[in-house]
């Protein structure tokens, strides 16, 4: 029986800042920002929003109550946690009323976690029929201001639910992963911001990436002309750029290289104008792609997932035939076209109430018609959530 995604969405906060605004302020070439790696625009979260909320926003309105009667897993992956010990999937699970005899846990490694929670949530299926799994990536990416990963930062969640029969993304049985023990980013528990080797992040994602893919096309014996398109994990959009022309050599054909990067790009428009959402950010730029890009039923798409430390996977996904109608194109646009502009100040004030936890609701929650639940106080490192009916 298929077992694969037949549902997602996705929630980023209410604000963002330009790179062109950032780029003056730090005192650097626009084009550094906007060409180097790739981006517009970078999403600023508010206090009222965490990892709890954010998941909450992306997933209520793709859930309904048989859904929630059916799900017998949730999952948040994430590099944001905000307890040691709770996972962020109880609160979740509990905001969603989803049916008591569920599991909860929280899985963590770097960027990769979401997909290693897609398959556990596939072999979890495979033994339950009739079942379901939420899985929610939802990710803060904090560097520092005036840092060397300040202009990849960003924060959003995306929500999956995985069942029989999807009716987006049938998950293929051909993962293959990696993992090589590497610091090239890493945030210990004493430190506020993550420790990054910027040089030897970029060649440690590629380096997983060249590997892996030999070893997946060894294995199913695929290369580059079995896929319609591939969609990377982008803690900036040029990243994944780069890992991808390393396989696009002399033996692929012109018009197959430059159909597979025209696809590319449409699998990171949202990207360009959220920033990096650590665990969710290969996820929301499937949703650009099944989004921007035109599929033909069960036409392939090639997933790679990337964690520091590092783990990598590759996977596949055919597509389902009607999967454009289970999606909300119109949502997605206005959300991101509907957001407030900060000025540097402003998001540098953002910036340091989210570290001081300084609530400012009546702001924070202007106009933002897609945030239904949000973080409302925090007393004695207790959380309290309201939720907007």
């Amino acid at each position: 029986m298929a077992i694969g995604i037949d549902k997602l969405d996705f929630y980023i906060p209410n604000f963002y800042v330009s790179m062109d605004d950032l780029a003056k302020a730090r005192q650097v070439d626009p084009n550094k920002f906007k060409i180097g790696i790739g981006q517009t625009k970078m999403a600023v979260n508010p206090v009222s929003q965490d990892i709890i909320s954010m998941g909450i926003n992306a997933a209520q309105d793709i859930l309904s109550e048989q859904d929630k009667k059916d799900i017998d897993m949730v999952i948040v992956a994430t590099e944001s946690g905000i307890d040691h010990s709770k996972a962020a999937s109880i609160e979740i699970h509990s905001q969603l009323n989803i049916q008591p005899f569920a599991r909860c846990i929280e899985i963590k490694e770097a960027c990769y976690s979401a997909t290693a929670a897609i398959q556990l949530a596939k072999d979890f299926l495979s033994n339950h029929p009739g079942k379901k799994v939420l899985v929610i990536s939802s990710d803060i990416a904090r560097y520092g201001i005036n840092s060397g990963g300040e202009p990849t930062q960003g924060a959003g969640a995306v929500a999956l639910l995985l069942s029989h029969n999807p009716r987006i993304l049938e998950l293929n049985d051909d993962s293959v992963a990696y993992t090589n023990n590497v610091y090239d980013f890493w945030r210990p528990t004493s430190e506020r911001y993550p420790v990054v080797d910027g040089k030897l992040s970029k060649d440690a994602y590629i380096e997983s990436f060249n590997t892996v893919w030999n070893e997946y096309s060894k294995r199913t014996g695929y290369n580059v002309n079995d896929f319609e398109s591939f969609c990377f994990h982008v803690p900036f959009t040029k990243m994944g750029e780069k890992a991808f022309k390393t396989i696009l050599n002399e033996n692929v054909e012109d018009s197959i290289k430059n159909r597979l990067m025209d696809a590319y790009q449409e699998s990171v428009l949202w990207n360009r104008d959220v920033g990096n959402i650590y665990t969710g950010s290969l996820y929301l730029s499937l949703i650009s792609l099944l989004q921007n890009h035109t599929f033909q039923p069960e036409q392939k798409v090639c997933l790679f997932s990337y964690g520091s430390g590092a783990v990598g996977e590759i996977f596949s996904g055919s597509i389902v035939e009607g999967y454009e109608k289970v999606l909300d194109k119109e949502k997605h646009l206005n959300m991101l076209d509907s957001r407030e502009q900060l000025s540097i100040e402003e998001y540098e004030t953002f910036f340091n109430r989210f570290d001081n936890q300084e609530f400012d609701l009546e702001r924070e929650l202007k106009q933002d018609p897609y945030s239904k639940v949000y973080l409302e106080s925090i007393e004695d490192h207790i959380r309290t959530y309201k939720i907007e009916e």
